[in-house]
């Protein structure tokens, strides 16, 4: 008679014979059709995002790259938008983190549309969204760097919210309400256990709101074509000068993002997370 693991009920097995076991359903499921059929799938979606990349890597001669990045209008147009993107999604998120946690732990009247309220900058056109932003805060914001942080922060606050939303969410429960019969205040349970348990969750969604921020035209054009944010810059200059003198831009500007993201991604890493 077998011993039985306690922790799911069922007899054990020897390792040998399950890793055979394992070994036969691995061979028949890369042999199954549907199985290799979503290899070529995610293959061909793979290539279509990497594609356009690797073209504008191609199309771009060392000394074109060099160019542009000694250009001074490049440079104070790359540095504009990396720190008015990064400025809109630090500020932004001392009110969109703390939204994320009432969606995931507050049951109120109308959450659902609420939620869905958030997503609107998302799907409605970004030139609205400049229009709809200028109409709020007026045309002294022409043309500043405020004007443009408004604008990155409208149409990307809503990957954060979503993020940090989603992270407390698969915080246990229990563990919270743990510390609340142990008489801890909600303030020192949101800081101590929440918060820290969600973190990765909420860094993702910092990185994709500044990402988008970045990555914003838009709304940016109608609120503040000067001082020329990047996206803006390659736009005008592709405009004027054609698809050659406008690659090389679009490459530098693509690279940095790559750079900074990837960047972040290690800081935050940490491997698999073991307190789920």
């Amino acid at each position: 008679m077998g011993y039985s693991n306690k922790s799911t009920g069922y007899p054990n097995r020897d390792r040998g014979q399950e890793k055979q076991v394992d070994s036969l359903s691995g061979a028949r499921l890369r042999h199954d059709p549907l199985f290799l059929c979503f290899h070529a799938l995610a293959g061909a979606a793979l290539l279509f995002i990497i594609a356009p990349i690797l073209g504008l890597l191609l199309h771009s001669s060392p000394s074109e790259l060099t160019e542009t990045a000694m250009d001074r209008e490049v440079r104070e147009s790359i540095w504009l938008t990396l720190w008015t993107s990064m400025s809109a999604t630090l500020l932004l998120s001392v009110v969109a983190v703390p939204l994320g946690y009432v969606l995931a732990r507050e049951k109120f009247p109308m959450r659902g549309f609420v939620t869905a309220l958030i997503d609107i900058p998302i799907v409605i056109p970004h030139s609205a969204a400049g229009i709809a932003v200028l109409g709020l805060l007026g045309t002294d914001f022409i043309g500043t760097k405020l004007g443009i942080m408004a604008a990155m922060a409208f149409v990307s606050v809503p990957y954060l919210i979503s993020a940090a939303r989603e992270g407390f969410a698969a915080v246990p429960e229990r563990l919270e309400r743990a510390a609340f019969t142990l008489g801890a205040s909600r303030a020192r349970v949101f800081f101590t256990i929440s918060l820290p348990l969600a973190w990765r969750a909420i860094v993702s969604g910092l990185i994709l709101m500044w990402g988008r921020g970045m990555s914003e035209f838009g709304a940016v054009l109608i609120i503040a074509y000067k001082p020329t944010v990047t996206p803006i810059l390659i736009w005008e200059r592709f405009g004027e000068y054609g698809l050659s003198y406008a690659r090389p831009l679009a490459l530098l500007f693509i690279g940095i993002c790559l750079i900074l993201f990837v960047a972040v991604r290690v800081i935050t890493w940490r491997g698999p997370n073991v307190n789920r």
